[in-house]
């Protein structure tokens, strides 16, 4: 019985644990005038950052969104969507981000080929 008692806790406590990872980027806002005093090597390496910080992101979401939540799990359901949400949101804010990065670099970089 202990052994049952602790399989039926394992998807609980993974799923608090995504809520608990996931309340530090709350509330988070984008500031493109920081991005000003960046070189445009530093602008680049933000850009790659940001974009694989999308795609874990993405990943995660996809997986929390595959989970098959056990009926018995009362709340599971709820837990899983909100989950989802918050990652969605993340990526919103880290597109916004990337967008800023991105229109500083083409004005202040300009390209190799001119």
């Amino acid at each position: 019985m202990n052994l049952n008692s602790t399989a039926a806790s394992l998807p609980a406590l993974v799923i608090a644990l995504f809520l608990v990872a996931g309340c530090s980027s709350i509330g988070r806002t984008v500031d493109p005038a920081k991005y000003d005093s960046m070189s445009c090597t530093e602008l680049n390496s933000a850009l790659g950052d940001i974009a694989r910080n999308i795609s874990q992101t993405a990943i995660t979401r996809g997986k929390v969104a595959s989970t098959n939540v056990p009926r018995w799990l009362l709340g599971g359901s709820r837990v899983k969507g909100a989950v989802t949400e918050r990652e969605t949101a993340r990526i919103e804010r880290l597109k916004q981000q990337e967008e800023a990065i991105a229109s500083t670099r083409a004005r202040k970089c300009t390209s190799l080929s001119q």
